[in-house]
């Protein structure tokens, strides 16, 4: 059934149809309607869960994390200065290995106050050990939920993941969905039947007390589950596709004309669908342009993305976020990661939910052709 919903109805719809048991949830701009979705869902009895109400996004994650830990399937949702107000209980989560799924409608972080999006909330918590996902639409946003519950629940990974779509920019828009069969949801995902949890009968401790001789190895055992998730995120895309007939590159990284293309945008988000607008007209005039789409920021995908840049003359990154005093986090991720092998440009565009415009998206294909920036501010 296909239906023209907007991106937080999307979200919500697949949220549904994954049947977590828990949701706790605090409102935030601009993630309310994909929460006030759910309490209508389950008002009218389309779903079977227990919302919690609670005071802060603080209280949100904590109730999140604690659900988890008694062996249910748990959903959050929250933005900008909520997500920030969970900062302690995002790496207590993660290292606890308690598979939450959180959407984030990315929303800038204050001062000034600013309510529209860019993706400074959630890049500010890459560190987290939360697995990271950035949608482009809203059929990429319903698909990649059901996917995060697939990934996170996997017993090689068992991590928590944000399914991150632009705020409003997004999470407002309308846009036609196509929604698959109860039936088909249920055989792709199964119930989630956790290895370990809190009960009565048979007593543990979660998070304990680690002390110098042993800290270090549980934060390796979450490094080995990252790095382990590269390959069941491809192989659940894998199975994604064969059931639902839609892909998205590999999971990790799609890529939009960069076959034979000479420079080609690396970005984030929906900002990708103004990429491919252009890429398209610039072909026209004889631009090898193409685009790398980065789905999976955390794990980083390395080795994918050496791959599909191999051949490219250079390089030009799109940054909706900035780490202040140093560069935008997606440029750092690219140098990194290409060593010298490519020219590679950096681009900060779109804070606060400044429009970027196709001619901005010109001017970075332009400049990415003549020479190499360590950054450029497009204001």
């Amino acid at each position: 059934m296909k239906k023209v919903m907007e991106a937080s109805d999307a979200v919500a719809t697949a949220v549904k149809m994954c049947g977590p048991a828990v949701i706790p949830m605090y409102p935030i701009t601009p993630q309310t309607h994909i929460v006030e979705k759910l309490a209508s869902m389950i008002n009218d009895a389309e779903l079977d869960s227990e919302m919690i109400p609670v005071e802060s996004e603080h209280s949100a994650i904590s109730a999140a994390l604690g659900a988890s830990a008694i062996g249910v399937r748990v959903f959050t949702a929250t933005s900008s200065q909520g997500l920030a107000l969970m900062h302690e209980v995002l790496f207590i989560t993660s290292g606890m290995r308690l598979p939450v799924v959180m959407a984030v409608a990315n929303r800038t972080l204050s001062a000034p106050i600013n309510i529209w999006n860019d993706q400074q909330d959630s890049i500010s918590e890459r560190d987290s050990g939360w697995l990271q996902f950035y949608v482009e639409s809203a059929q990429e946003a319903f698909d990649t939920v059901i996917m995060a519950y697939k990934i996170a629940e996997d017993k090689k990974v068992l991590l928590p993941a944000m399914v991150c779509l632009d705020g409003f920019t997004l999470s407002h828009v309308f846009e036609p969905v196509e929604i698959p069969e109860q039936k088909k949801i249920d055989k792709f995902l199964p119930n989630y039947k956790p290895i370990y949890k809190l009960e009565p009968k048979k007593p543990m401790s979660f998070g304990p007390i680690a002390y110098p001789d042993t800290f270090m190895g549980f934060k390796k055992m979450q490094q080995d589950a990252m790095q382990q998730s590269i390959q069941i995120i491809k192989k659940v895309h894998t199975d994604f596709k064969k059931s639902f007939g839609r892909s998205y590159g590999d999971g990790l990284v799609e890529t939009y004309k960069t076959e034979d293309a000479e420079y080609a945008i690396v970005a984030m988000g929906s900002v990708c669908g103004t990429i491919r607008t252009i890429i398209d007209e610039m072909r026209k005039q004889g631009k090898k342009y193409g685009m790398i789409k980065i789905r999976a920021f955390r794990p980083f995908p390395e080795k994918e993305l050496l791959k599909v840049s191999e051949k490219l003359k250079a390089l030009a990154v799109l940054d909706r976020n900035t780490s202040l005093g140093n560069y935008g986090a997606l440029y750092t991720e690219m140098k990194a990661v290409c060593k010298g092998a490519i020219r590679i440009n950096g681009f900060i565009a779109g804070l606060g939910g400044k429009d970027i415009t196709p001619q901005d998206i010109k001017e970075m294909f332009e400049l990415s052709e003549k020479n190499e920036l360590s950054e450029k501010w497009i204001l």
